[in-house]
Order: C-alpha cells, then structure tokens, then sequence
C-alpha cells in the first residue's frame, strides 16, 4: 500500500502518521531540554508559534568561536526534518575565489551543504528523513553544523569581504 504498514515500502519513506509527529516532536523537545542544560554550545531554544500548518519549528542559539553565536532552525514536517543556518551575506568581493572555497567545502560535509538564498544570503542547509531521527542524530546534527560554521565562516569572510580585514 506504500503506508509502510505493509512490508514493501521501508518506513523511513512513509510519511508519519500524526502520532508518530506529535512522539517525534515531544523526543525533540526533550533533546533541546537535556542538551540545553548539558551542553555550553546551545544557549537557547525556542519554538515557532507561527510555524505552517503541519509544522513544527524551534530556533536554537548557537554560541560558537568564529562567528560568536549563531542560530539553527529545525523544521519538522511529515517525512522530514529539515535545519539550516545563516552564515553570511553575500560576498562583496572575489566571488569566484568565495563560491569555490564553499563549493569545495560542500564535499567534505555529511548531511549539510552550503547554498545560497534569499537576497543571495550563505545558508547551511540539510535534512533527514523523519523516521531516522533520534538523540543520537540530533547529536551528530548539531555537532555538524556547529564545526561546519566554526572551520569555514572565517575563511569565507576573508575571501568574500577581504577589504574589510586589509585583503583585497
């Protein structure tokens, strides 16, 4: 039938039931909570009240080392968790030079890449089937994200915005 119910379709295909969300999204909320408390990398967590139907989102707060904080969003919908970040603006200057290094950076990620969006902003983007999450993939997410942010913002920044730091 495709339901997943039926032994042919694996159930990480299957979009989850409603009760399957609502368990899901309680095991997130409980993972912020204990992370929050357990890890100086996440200094806060809150949820979207205007999410879209059929979703359910939470802000978290990053503090990193290269760029002081910054935060992730998580997207939960049917058959997905979705997480970006915004890393920077546009660049102002070598555009070649700044889009390669990201490019390049792209393959050595898992799970994450790098792309450009509204008003040509740096996102760092991923998502995962819904049906796979758990603590240990919210773990290895955030880890993901906070050392992708922490080895590739400052040299992106040099290469895109140079002139402010002397470069050119």
């Amino acid at each position: 039938m495709g339901d997943g119910s039926d032994g042919d379709t694996p159930r990480g295909d299957a979009p989850l039931t409603d009760r399957e969300v609502d368990a899901l999204e309680d095991l997130i909320d409980a993972w912020f909570a204990r992370t929050l408390a357990d890890n100086p990398v996440l200094a806060a967590v809150e949820r979207d009240p205007d999410a879209g139907p059929g979703e359910r989102r939470w802000f978290a707060r990053v503090v990193g080392e290269a760029k002081d904080t910054f935060t992730l969003r998580f997207t939960l919908r049917q058959r997905m968790l979705h997480y970006e970040t915004y890393v920077m603006p546009a660049p102002e200057e070598n555009h070649e030079r700044f889009f390669e290094h990201l490019l390049r950076r792209n393959r050595h990620l898992v799970g994450a890449s790098f792309c450009v969006g509204e008003e040509d902003a740096i996102l760092l983007v991923g998502a995962v089937p819904a049906a796979t999450v758990d603590d240990r993939e919210l773990d290895r997410l955030l880890g993901t994200l906070w050392v992708a942010v922490e080895q590739y913002f400052q040299p992106a920044l040099r290469i895109g915005f140079a002139g402010r730091f002397g470069g050119s």
